[in-house]
């Protein structure tokens, strides 16, 4: 199924190089590696080189400039590993590095659903993992395919309650991709439910048991807080990693200090009005809409059958995104950790369904590449 997806992105993103123009980044009808290794993947090429800036550039009205803070250090570390063992360039050991990562990603995943569904529903829902939307970030130069790889054998580990294990996939992870404070909040959900569970007399909590959850808990809480005061204490700066992440927004919201939940509220006005010359409360209606699909999503039969623990992730996962972060082109890629929901979506066993859902999936995918990837005369969507 690994080498199936592999291979449908190849020939897209070779279509795509093909018609692409004179950008940027690359030259017109860039090579494959060339084209995978565009957007955020020169970012942390520049970290593997330089590092991370001690002296941050602010504009002209006196906020943080976009520079590497807004980029975890494992991947593109990792990467230069790689070219220090193979000699290989930048570009080839970085879609190497990624192109491993979702092998094992995929592997872990089919795993991760085999634990909780029938064999037939795991194997389609891997197929749904491998022709996604945002499928193609298993083989360009972005860390979410290394991310995805710890975050599955993390998820799996959970599943089968093995703590210990996943406190050094914890650490790493953390610094590879944001998100890790909402592993942080769906263990923590997870230990209230067992003590819960507990008290009734459901099913009891052994003390091991519950040291282990609980420091796994703590080590995603800090490890996910670490990030942005390692920034801090670098730069001197102590809002240097917020501000860094919101200079990537100020096109569309403006310079406004980080107010959880506001984003999307915000994101809502600009999107309803602005583009679609709306009133503002059409906005509002759609997104309280979405979040109540989203609810109703955890709460069908399918789901169910996923476990607390995935689930706990999905609503942890998609609260973190709410919290945080601006809807915009990227947030696609951003959503990638949702990846459980394949279980979901793939249960229905229906031929013509699941044909269906494929042939949707992969002109999703295309439509996606057309819209974010490829870079055309304005960059106003990066993937």
């Amino acid at each position: 199924m690994f080498l199936l997806g592999r291979a449908v992105d190849t020939l897209l993103l070779l279509w795509q190089a093909a018609i692409e123009g004179p950008n940027a980044w690359t030259g017109a009808h860039p090579r494959y590696l060339q084209f995978a290794n565009i957007w955020d993947g020169r970012w942390y090429q520049i970290i593997a080189q330089v590092g991370y800036p001690r002296v941050l550039q602010f504009d002209a009205t006196g906020h943080v400039t976009q520079n590497q803070w807004a980029f975890l250090p494992v991947y593109p570390y990792v990467v230069k590993g790689v070219m220090a063992l193979t000699g290989m360039s930048w570009e080839a050991s970085a879609v190497l590095v990624t192109v491993l990562c979702g092998w094992g990603a995929t592997l872990l995943f089919y795993k991760l659903m085999r634990a909780r569904l029938r064999p037939s529903t795991a194997m389609y829902a891997t197929v749904l993992f491998q022709l996604a939307p945002v499928a193609a970030l298993f083989q360009v130069a972005y860390a979410e395919a290394m991310f995805t790889l710890l975050l599955t054998a993390i998820l799996y580990l959970w599943v089968k309650r093995r703590f210990w294990w996943m406190l050094p996939l914890i650490v790493i992870a953390a610094f590879t991709r944001p998100g890790e404070v909402a592993l942080a909040l769906a263990l923590g959900l997870w230990v209230v439910w067992r003590l819960w569970r507990a008290w009734r007399g459901t099913e009891p909590m052994r003390m091991p048991e519950l040291v282990a959850s609980a420091s796994a808990t703590i080590v995603a809480l800090v490890s996910g807080l670490a990030w942005p005061l390692i920034a801090a204490r670098v730069t001197g700066y102590p809002n240097a990693y917020t501000e860094t992440e919101l200079s990537w927004r100020v096109s569309y919201t403006g310079w406004e200090p980080l107010v959880p939940f506001t984003p999307w509220i915000q994101g809502a006005k600009w999107w309803f009005t602005l583009w679609l010359h709306t009133p503002a409360w059409v906005g509002y209606v759609a997104l309280g809409a979405l979040v109540g699909l989203g609810v109703l999503f955890l709460l069908v039969p399918p789901a169910r059958r996923l476990g607390v623990e995935l689930r706990l992730w999905l609503l942890s996962y998609g609260l973190y995104v709410l919290a945080v972060f601006f809807p915009q082109s990227s947030t696609f890629r951003i959503l990638l950790p949702l990846f459980p929901a394949l279980g979901v979506v793939a249960a229905p066993r229906s031929r013509w369904y699941r044909a269906g859902m494929v042939a949707v999936f992969l002109a999703a995918q295309i439509c996606w590449l057309l819209l974010a990837w490829t870079i055309g005369d304005y960059d106003w969507s990066p993937p």
